[in-house]
């Protein structure tokens, strides 16, 4: 599930740079939330 979601972020967030800078900062900030979620879990040592 965490894995779909990082990757629809990745996506929308090339889209959004492309697009718009609003929305492009936006998602940029999803992007690190969602990176910054997995690197906890992986620190912590749980599954992906």
């Amino acid at each position: 599930m965490l894995e779909t979601v990082a990757i629809l972020l990745v996506i929308l967030w090339a889209l959004g740079l492309v697009s718009s800078v609003t929305i492009g900062g936006f998602i940029h900030l999803l992007l690190v939330l969602a990176i910054v979620i997995i690197l906890i879990r992986v620190i912590q040592g749980r599954r992906i």
